[in-house]
């Protein structure tokens, strides 16, 4: 009894003995995408991700201007806490995130930590651009000033930056979940 050989749908000239574990269609080894429960094609593994990809456009931006506020804001109020607010920087990214995804009505994107972390560094960057910049700029170009005035602003803006990326790395693995 002999067996026709089966050839791969994507790649013709390739013979295999693999199959999509959904569709069944015969599949090459570098088709084959990795499942929990097999093999599959790259066709069906790209429609099982639309199923979880609800976000709507309005996400995105929604999400990075939250981000800007909460994370400029919670800045202002960590650097009254001084080294006890590297502490408290991890609550707060979490509680952002809670409200960015209560904000967004629980739906998923895989590039929505991306416009909140992004949007997080923005509010970082206002807060540091309208505090720690002049004082740098003061501290290099003021002719009158102390020796130890620049070492200061260096420390002054060495804490926020702090704040500012354990808020936003929290907030960003906090959005994106449990990755398999």
């Amino acid at each position: 009894m002999t067996e026709s050989a089966i050839y791969c749908a994507n790649h013709p000239q390739r013979e295999t003995t693999l199959r999509c574990s959904k569709c069944g269609k015969p599949i090459c080894a570098q088709c084959a995408v990795r499942t929990p429960v097999g093999y599959r094609c790259r066709e069906c593994v790209r429609n099982q991700q639309r199923i979880f990809n609800t976000s709507r456009p309005y996400d995105f931006p929604l999400a990075g201007l939250l981000a800007l506020v909460g994370v400029g804001l919670a800045i202002i109020f960590l650097n009254f806490l001084g080294f006890w607010g590297l502490f408290l920087a991890p609550v707060v990214g979490g509680g952002i995130a809670e409200v960015i995804r209560w904000a967004v009505r629980r739906r998923r994107h895989r590039w929505l930590p991306a416009a909140a972390a992004c949007g997080g560094a923005l509010g970082a960057l206002v807060y540091l651009l309208n505090q720690g910049l002049p004082l740098l700029l003061l501290g290099l170009y003021g002719g009158g000033l102390p020796p130890g005035y620049l070492v200061s602003a260096l420390i002054g803006i060495a804490w926020p930056l702090a704040y500012a990326g354990l808020i936003i790395t929290t907030m960003f693995y906090r959005l994106r979940g449990i990755q398999l």
